[in-house]
């Protein structure tokens, strides 16, 4: 596919914008997919491009904030795991779905999130008594977070941020920076899969790609000095 100066510079800034408040709030997705698709990119080829540029913008934040010592890596690499394993499996699942159907189905779980998002209380700003075991939590919600994520996608890192809040006690911001590796994970086996596939454009994927680097390192930098009233609005209203 040819793509015009214009569109390609348009899905950089997109791209830009999305990794800078994926790693704030999460649901990067939520502005990119809309974007590829109404560059005239087919659906698959949208979810596995999207994966690919996707995948730099969580790697670089995961990155800072390990570096930073933000995030524990002893206590993440169980989830991870359970997030590739998930994700890999909802990918591969989408590969049989036909093409003219993920036309009406993509627009739709866009639109069922954005309510759902809109629509959902507001998230707790403080630390909570976990209602699920770390094991349970480890086996279940995340492969199935993850499977949702290789299959469309749009929204994961706030659906991992929401579950570590409501289900294992933890604290908006806490939880908002556990779901970056989680994202990684996520978009890695997802991305592998698509590759195989030959559903990945690669210069699309590269112009955005870099946009999301940039928007996730200013990101990562301003995450733990956001005010987590406004991050819990941004994560609201994102959509």
């Amino acid at each position: 596919m040819e793509f015009s100066a214009e569109i390609l510079l348009m899905l950089f800034v997109v791209a830009l914008c999305a990794g800078f408040l994926d790693t704030l709030a999460g649901g990067g997705g939520l502005i990119t997919i809309p974007a590829l698709v109404l560059s005239g990119v087919p659906p698959l080829a949208a979810l596995g491009t999207n994966k690919l540029q996707a995948c730099v913008g969580v790697a670089t934040s995961s990155f800072l904030l390990f570096r930073r010592g933000k995030l524990d890596w002893l206590a993440l690499r169980g989830l991870m795991l359970t997030a590739f394993i998930g994700s890999a499996a909802g990918t591969v699942l989408i590969q049989f779905v036909d093409p003219t159907v993920l036309g009406f189905v993509i627009p739709a779980v866009l639109g069922i999130i954005a309510v759902y998002f809109i629509g959902s209380p507001f998230l707790r700003l403080e630390t909570g008594t976990p209602r699920l075991g770390e094991p349970t939590y480890k086996n279940t919600v995340i492969p199935v977070i993850g499977a949702y994520d290789g299959m469309f996608g749009p929204g994961t890192g706030s659906f991992f941020a929401l579950a570590g809040v409501s289900l294992r006690g933890l604290e908006l911001i806490a939880a908002t920076a556990t779901a970056k590796p989680l994202n990684f994970a996520t978009n890695l086996a997802s991305l592998i899969v698509f590759l195989l596939a030959g559903q990945v454009l690669w210069l699309v994927g590269l112009i955005m790609m870099m946009g999301q680097a940039l928007g996730a390192w200013a990101g990562s930098h301003y995450l733990f000095k956001v005010n987590p009233i406004l991050l819990r609005g941004i994560i609201v209203t994102v959509c």
